[in-house]
């Protein structure tokens, strides 16, 4: 067995399942996961779990529920794994995935002679619960046009779709550092990347290219580099300058230290060692380990792993803007959590409590406002919003309002005064667009107030 490679299993990558498997994961072996993708090594969704899963879901009609038809089960299933678009580049291929994900498909079902065309919803994202939860390792992939294979270290199923690859390194390689972008280091940090950091980073932008494995990430929302004093995460087509770190918002340490603590259990243990060269090692080595402290590596996985969050974070923290997929930072998350929270709830008076979100410069100011307004739309408290953004720069409402657009949302810029009176009231003269949201500059307030 060679060293390295044993050095990074014990430190990054069995200590990253066993925690996974304590947070709900339920662990796979290399060949049973073959298994269920048909046995074929170019297929990456477990399509033995998500046929079962979806043979499980159900429509209303006329108050009696009914279960998919095989045929709808497959052709569901045919959906989703086709390559239509392939010659569109990996993003669109990714963005027009992300929505049938988020979306669902609908297929066409006879009932008593009626035809009824219900969605055939590949998630459960309102109810984590409903799912189906898997991970495993050394997820072989056979090469595009090549019967070579690519090996990411960890990979997590929703129901048998590959949401998250995690590529994990030993932290004795960090002596050696490269200069990181300062967007991508908090308040005190160095700016600076690891050399191990740096090396899984670059394996996954690799991995991602025409050539390689593009098709595991055509499916995926969340990735991951990581040894146990570093970690950090983006989506797919981030450029390794973005790659950014999380913080907690809570104090968190108990509930990490616990679950990183807690026993797998004989047979899953057996289950994880017992197909790996020389296992008698691992068996011993963990054993041994007794108590151990939290890592960084387990703060990551714990903050957005957890399935509940991973669900949550994919499905309204995530955007396309023009040809790029952008995932919250951290900061973005919590202050949108904080902003629902303050809509969604009035207080003693009746009424809703306001509040400010302070940004720096280029610290993503649009993007809070499209993830927000995507936020207000999925919120079940919240019927119809109408989103209206307001700044104080012609420049920075034409900046929000192309972002807005690339990323396929309904808005409407206020062309003046009167034209905002319109847009906000509802009341439109024949040929012009409503939408739920508007951008406007703050001084045509006072235009409409004093054309009124």
């Amino acid at each position: 067995m060679q060293s390295d490679t044993y050095n990074e299993l014990i430190s990054s990558q069995i200590p990253a399942l066993q925690l996974l498997v304590n947070l709900g994961w339920q662990y796979l072996t290399p060949s049973e996961a073959l298994a269920l993708r048909g046995g074929k090594e170019k297929n990456v969704i477990l399509t033995g779990v998500l046929e079962s899963w979806l043979a499980g879901r159900t429509f209303e009609r006329k108050g009696r529920r009914h279960p998919f038809s095989e045929k709808r089960i497959k052709e569901a299933i045919d959906k989703l794994t086709g390559d239509p678009f392939r010659e569109n580049g990996l993003i669109n291929q990714n963005m027009a995935a992300y929505e049938l994900l988020t979306l669902g498909t609908s297929v066409n079902e006879l009932i008593d002679g009626d035809t009824v065309t219900p969605s055939l919803h590949y998630i459960d994202w309102a109810h984590p619960e409903n799912n189906i939860y898997h991970v495993t390792d050394e997820f072989s992939v056979e090469r595009r046009g090549s019967h070579e294979k690519r090996r990411p270290d960890v990979v997590l199923f929703v129901n048998g779709i590959p949401l998250v690859v995690i590529e994990c390194k030993r932290a004795d390689l960090a002596g050696q550092s490269e200069r990181r972008h300062p967007s991508v280091v908090g308040e005190g940090e160095p700016e600076h990347i690891t050399k191990p950091i740096s090396q899984a980073i670059s394996q996954m932008l690799r991995n991602q290219q025409e050539d390689q494995i593009p098709h595991l990430f055509v499916y995926s929302q969340l990735l991951m580099a990581a040894h146990k004093n570093e970690a950090y995460y983006a989506t797919v087509g981030t450029p390794k300058k973005f790659w950014s770190l999380w913080r907690e918002e809570d104090d968190t340490e108990s509930a990490v230290h616990e679950h990183i603590n807690a026993p797998i259990g004989d047979a899953v243990g057996a289950k994880l060692y017992n197909w790996r060269a020389f296992a008698h090692r691992y068996h011993r080595h963990f054993a041994a380990l007794g108590e151990r402290l939290p890592t960084e590596q387990d703060r990551l996985i714990y903050a957005l792993l957890r399935p509940s969050r991973l669900l949550e974070v994919a499905y309204q923290f995530i955007v396309f803007d023009d040809g790029q997929k952008k995932i919250a930072r951290y900061q973005q998350y919590y202050a949108i959590k904080a902003t629902i929270d303050r809509v969604a709830h009035r207080n003693a008076q009746g009424g809703r409590t306001g509040g400010v979100i302070w940004h720096t410069t280029g610290s993503g100011k649009s993007l809070t406002m499209v993830m927000l307004a995507k936020a207000l739309a999925l919120h079940p408290a919240i019927e119809n919003p109408k989103v209206i953004l307001v700044t104080d720069r012609v420049d920075l409402d034409n900046q929000i309002y192309r972002t807005f657009l690339a990323c396929g949302k309904s808005v409407q810029k206020s062309n003046d005064g009167k034209h905002l009176v319109r847009l906000v009231t509802g009341k439109l003269k024949k040929g012009e667009v409503s939408g739920d949201v508007v951008t406007t500059v703050i001084n045509k307030f006072e235009q409409a107030a004093r054309d009124k």
